[in-house]
């Protein structure tokens, strides 16, 4: 369940939802997105270049 919920959150698909009518806070959630996604992308290129150097 835990997982399930954190799937739909980064789903790219429901990015463009309408989802809350408040504007700040789908910006707020827009921006945790993006800094994931960058966390997860800079995780995966530091694992790579620990293995393979």
């Amino acid at each position: 369940m835990f997982f399930q919920r954190i799937a739909k959150y980064l789903n790219p698909l429901t990015l463009f939802q309408k989802g809350d009518k408040n504007f700040n806070l789908r910006m707020m959630h827009g921006i945790n997105r993006i800094s994931i996604f960058m966390f997860l992308f800079c995780a995966v290129v530091l694992i790579y270049r620990y293995f393979f150097r």
